[in-house]
């Protein structure tokens, strides 16, 4: 057990996105000349791969394992996605600090520029989210929503295999049969692909999309946005979940968590957070429903996107608000009671009673 004198030690599940988000947090607090060891913890996300994530309940898959490496000793804090630390919390720890929030909206990805509105009828969307899902479908009911779960890189690598493998042979008849439709031998071609696009030549086609539906700052962390034919969608029509695009670093109360508060820790970024997770809290939609709040700090003011949807994204209770910075937390548990009272309440039962009935048939 290391102590805030000494060596802090980050725990951090091992992912590509997971290790450069703590890199970050390590970077910024060795300026304040502190030694850092990041520490990999696989959790029971990344141990049950084969379940959608709102299949793994709201008690925090991607999480708990790394706070219990800091509540046994093993490890000093650890850094986490925001959306995916329950706002419940263990009592033992706190959230010290906050990083400066990246893009906090998602992107379209597609093989090759189509946007939202161009995709055709029954086009097939891979998203893992029921919220993207439940946006998707308020958006294009004609859509074909598909379950998609992996590593970012591994998402687009399933998104691109086959209309790359496609593109390949197509060349490679073409360079056998002498035709000079391309102007670069296909070996010309396949230099100029990037690496994930080269893995995606090798991989196994289990299905076909046509898009795939992302958390932006997933792909600007780990590198992967550059090159990407992508459409950012509208955080106002499109609205995240509570907490996207932003970190949190747990820790014990204390010395430590002061010092990591001091180093890392946005006001604008805690304050516009906790607006979203007050109102998920309130609403206690979790990972069950299909919900998305959006909060960004306005002057004296916060204004605040949310909509809660059925799944098919038939049904919705949406709003926006304006709330006082100054009283933020309260003022947000104020707009979550009357969206509530507005019918978000009824759509939440409806979507965990839809959840019981899927388990209790498995």
């Amino acid at each position: 057990m290391s102590t805030h004198e000494g060596a802090i030690r980050l725990a951090t599940r091992g992912s590509d996105l997971a290790r450069r988000q703590a890199a970050g947090v390590k970077e910024r607090l060795e300026s304040r000349r502190r030694t850092v060891e990041l520490v990999e913890v696989e959790t029971t996300g990344d141990q049950i791969r084969d379940e959608l994530i709102h299949r793994l309940g709201k008690t925090g898959a991607f999480v708990r394992a790394l706070d219990e490496e800091v509540l046994n000793g093993d490890c000093d804090a650890a850094v986490h996605s925001m959306k995916d630390v329950p706002t419940e919390g263990m009592d033992e720890l706190v959230v010290a600090g906050v990083p400066e929030r990246a893009t906090p909206g998602d992107v379209l990805v597609t093989p090759d520029g189509t946007r939202f509105e161009e995709l055709p009828e029954g086009a097939t969307v891979g998203t893992s989210s029921l919220r993207r899902k439940a946006e998707a479908l308020a958006a294009r009911s004609d859509l074909n929503i598909e379950p998609l779960r992996g590593n970012v890189d591994t998402r687009i690598e399933k998104l691109l295999a086959p209309h790359r493998q496609r593109e390949h042979e197509k060349r490679m008849e073409a360079d056998e049969e002498g035709d000079d439709e391309f102007e670069r031998t296909p070996q010309e071609w396949f230099d100029d692909l990037r690496e994930i696009e080269r893995r995606a030549l090798e991989r196994e086609v289990d299905e076909e999309f046509d898009a795939i539906v992302l958390a932006a700052a997933g792909l600007e962390r780990t590198g992967l946005k550059r090159g990407l034919d992508m459409q950012e969608l509208p955080p106002e029509r499109f609205v995240p979940a509570p907490g996207q695009g932003a970190l949190a670093v747990t820790a014990p109360d204390g010395a430590l968590a002061g010092t990591v508060n001091e180093a890392i820790d946005h006001p604008r970024t805690r304050v516009e957070t906790t607006v979203e997770r007050v109102i998920l809290e309130e609403l206690g939609g979790g990972c069950v429903a299909p919900m998305g709040a959006y909060a960004v700090v306005q002057g004296e003011y916060v204004h605040t996107a949310v909509r809660v949807l059925s799944e098919d994204g038939r049904e919705e209770v949406s709003a926006t608000r304006d709330l006082p910075v100054e009283r933020h937390p309260e003022a947000a548990s104020e707009f979550a009671a009357d969206l509530a009272e507005e019918g978000a309440a009824d759509l939440i039962a409806q979507a965990r009673e839809t959840e019981g009935e899927a388990k209790r048939a498995e």
